[in-house]
């Protein structure tokens, strides 16, 4: 199966509920601010030394505020080998629109 570059916030949605893995590389000062549950966090700058840690075998869902940031790190992820790994368009400012209206808007 091909995986998109790109994910919506519902179909991101539907694919945590099937376990995949949500990256979220904010900075610890937005994750403060709102996190969506059970999601990792790992800031973006962290990401290269930390991909011995990542998993290979599950999809990666990756997330920032509005999807610029992440783009690029599953961008990165997907350049270092890394096949299952897409980026959540609209990040969590899109999740706390459509999925989670409760989550703190910034």
């Amino acid at each position: 199966m091909e995986i998109p570059l790109e994910v919506d916030v519902a179909t991101a949605a539907q694919l945590l509920r099937e376990g995949a893995l949500l990256l979220d590389v904010r900075e610890a000062s937005e994750v403060e601010t709102c996190a969506i549950a059970g999601s990792r966090h790992l800031p973006m700058r962290q990401v290269p030394e930390n991909l011995p840690d990542l998993p290979r075998d599950r999809l990666i869902l990756v997330q920032c505020h509005h999807g610029g940031r992440s783009l690029r790190v599953t961008q990165f992820l997907r350049a270092n080998g890394f096949t299952q790994v897409s980026n959540v368009a609209g990040g969590i400012d899109a999740w706390a629109v459509q999925i989670d209206p409760s989550l703190a808007r910034y």
